[in-house]
């Protein structure tokens, strides 16, 4: 069992409720470029490991600082394309949250819907927020769906 070790100060009866928009991600079925828009998506705090059990967000972070939304900096859902060891994904960021370290760095974190329906984890700096006309992220759509029907 993976245990995640939050921080006393973010009990979940101490956090404003978070607004989940549409069904559970983590069951998220396969998009294309026109359904998209309707992914469920995670907003107004950062996620507990709670919430991700229920499947209401992609991840929960423990051992960090000072968690919060990105807001307004990427306003969710949000297509991108992925850039993950030499290869790039179509996907749709469907949570956002910044994080401190120990060390003081900040953390950009997405959890991503990919178009099969999986999530997947991503730092901000790995990915291009992309318009859903973007040629490229329709491609990758395309070819991600072109192997789902296979």
């Amino acid at each position: 069992m993976n245990q995640v070790v939050l921080d006393p100060a973010l009990r979940a009866d101490t956090l404003p409720a978070a607004d989940l928009h549409g069904p559970r991600l983590m069951h998220a079925d396969p998009y294309d470029a026109e359904s998209w828009i309707a992914l469920a998506f995670f907003t107004g705090r950062c996620a507990l490991p709670t919430d991700v059990d229920a499947g209401a967000a992609v991840f929960a972070l423990g051992d960090t600082h000072n968690g919060r939304p990105l807001g307004a900096a990427l306003p969710l859902p949000q297509p991108v394309i992925w850039y993950e060891d030499d290869a790039q994904f179509a996907a749709v960021a469907v949570q956002a949250e910044a994080h401190e370290t120990d060390e003081g760095d900040t953390l950009e974190v997405l959890g991503l819907v990919l178009p099969d329906g999986d999530t997947a984890i991503a730092f901000l700096e790995n990915i291009d927020e992309v318009d859903a006309t973007d040629p490229v992220w329709r491609e990758l759509l395309d070819e991600a769906g072109a192997e789902l029907s296979i």
